[in-house]
């Protein structure tokens, strides 16, 4: 009864996000946004293998351009903190609203519509998803120590600021450094195969008759950007880049 009072009392986008459909609704929309993220980094790195200009590696252009967006408009790196800080907003939200929903979950476990296989099934899915989301989460922050942030217990002479594409080389030179850059890859596909198929289902695309459309695009998605990330780090350790 209080909680109804509270939903009744608070702003509509809060007591929307406080159901269980809201916070289903929010990781599916998060979850896209980290999708397009992810295949716009992805594609941006692929300047590593295109031929320098002027003597300089593409890719320290490209990053060159996206600290200096709209430029001189607005100063330097504003643009950029703007979209690393929504980002931010993105990925924990996203977080949170997967905590709250394993917490709602746990609550609701005595479900008497829900058979043995269903649950099983659901079980798996929910933990497999929560072990591939907290890898990666634990991925991305050595990745932003390594590359962004020139945090380098290992080796810190190996980084320079600014020099994206030496960076890029010394780091994925290392094999324990680019067998973990593989390993948070497939983590990463993992979670985006699930996220993308449940996606669509918080949406309201649930029929039949798309489910094999969902199922395609869901894997497709996870070979894309296992793949497209993965080839970067081997193609440094084996020589066929820098």
């Amino acid at each position: 009864m209080t909680s109804t009072i509270e939903n009744q009392r608070a702003p509509f986008p809060i007591a929307f996000y406080r159901s269980a459909v809201g916070k289903k609704w929010a990781m599916a929309v998060t979850g896209l946004a980290i999708i397009l993220f992810t295949i716009a980094h992805m594609i941006g790195n692929w300047k590593i293998f295109f031929p320098d200009v002027d003597g300089i590696p593409e890719i320290d252009l490209y990053a060159e351009a996206l600290r200096g967006l709209l430029f001189p408009l607005l100063p330097e790196h504003v643009v950029l903190w703007i979209m690393r800080t929504g980002l931010i907003v993105v990925f924990l939200l996203h977080i949170h609203a997967a905590y709250s929903l394993t917490i709602m979950n746990r609550r609701a476990r005595q479900d008497d519509y829900a058979g043995p296989r269903q649950y099983i099934a659901a079980n798996y899915a929910s933990r497999t998803m929560r072990w591939s989301g907290t890898i990666f989460l634990a991925f991305l922050l050595f990745h932003l120590a390594d590359l962004t942030w020139g945090f380098q217990p290992m080796a810190p002479e190996v980084w320079e600021r600014g020099e994206v594409y030496a960076n890029f080389v010394a780091t994925f030179s290392r094999a324990p450094v680019a067998l973990l850059y593989v390993v948070a890859m497939a983590a990463l596909a993992l979670h985006l195969y699930h996220g993308a198929w449940s996606m669509f289902q918080s949406l309201g695309v649930n029929h039949p008759r798309f489910n094999l459309w969902r199922k395609g695009f869901a894997l497709g998605l996870a070979v894309l950007v296992f793949v497209g990330n993965s080839i970067m780090p081997i193609s440094v350790l084996f020589g066929w880049v820098g």
